[in-house]
């Protein structure tokens, strides 16, 4: 699918940012529409049938936390990527907890937001995490032979090390919170200092320099990301 097919909803109250991405996002050749409120939002996503929704935390009335949970509440299943402050960390981990996929913090660049964009839409139009064989650089991580292999050389790892990273695998590009890993590892909440020591054996075992992660990457408060090349 080509940018010029893709529809994006942008849902902001803020008219200087709202102009920033229209304007920025149709140069990129998307088909941008606006929101500056949750009222709106609502009408255009049963009109306009976007592909992707940029959406701001901070709205008036119905603010963006209630707005997804409606949405996801009611079976919409698109793309979301959320608008956030640098200091919000926890509205940042709440908006992933209920369904939204990605975030970006303002002041971006359109660079980081168009890139952020183009994997969450690999994971609706491709559906790369459901491929039996993930590749990034030299890491491959064969999902059925639960075979990993760094420079073609397989390593071992432990049961618990291959969960998390299977995780990351079936939903790699997006940053997945502490909770949501803890849950679906230990299906109930555990110290996060204790993913963190799993994470940290793992990158021993995978990443050619563990202390400057390149597939295991930290977001910070939040969560990690498995980076796609």
């Amino acid at each position: 699918m080509t940018n010029t097919n893709v529809r994006i909803l942008v849902v902001d109250d803020e008219p200087p940012i709202r102009k920033l991405l229209r304007v920025g996002l149709a140069s990129q050749g998307y088909a941008v529409s606006e929101a500056p409120n949750a009222g709106m939002a609502i009408e255009l996503m049963e009109q306009d049938k976007p592909d992707l929704v940029l959406l701001d935390l901070g709205l008036p009335g119905m603010d963006g936390h209630e707005l997804l949970r409606k949405w996801r509440d009611d079976g919409v299943d698109i793309p979301v990527v959320i608008l956030s402050s640098r200091t919000d960390e926890a509205g940042i981990v709440s908006a992933l907890e209920l369904g939204a996929d990605d975030y970006v913090t303002k002041p971006f660049g359109m660079n980081e937001l168009v890139a952020r964009i183009r994997v969450a839409l690999r994971h609706k139009f491709q559906q790369q995490g459901e491929k039996p064989v993930f590749q990034s650089g030299d890491l491959s991580v064969d999902l059925v032979k639960r075979i990993v292999k760094v420079e073609g050389r397989e390593v071992k790892l432990s049961p618990k090390e291959y969960d998390i990273l299977r995780i990351l695998v079936q939903h790699a590009g997006k940053v997945l919170t502490h909770h949501f890993i803890l849950k679906q590892i230990w299906g109930d909440s555990t110290d996060v200092q204790y993913l963190r020591v799993y994470v940290r054996q793992l990158r021993q075992k995978i990443e050619k320099s563990p202390d400057q992660p390149h597939y295991i990457t930290t977001e910070t408060g939040v969560g990690y990301r498995l980076r796609v090349d």
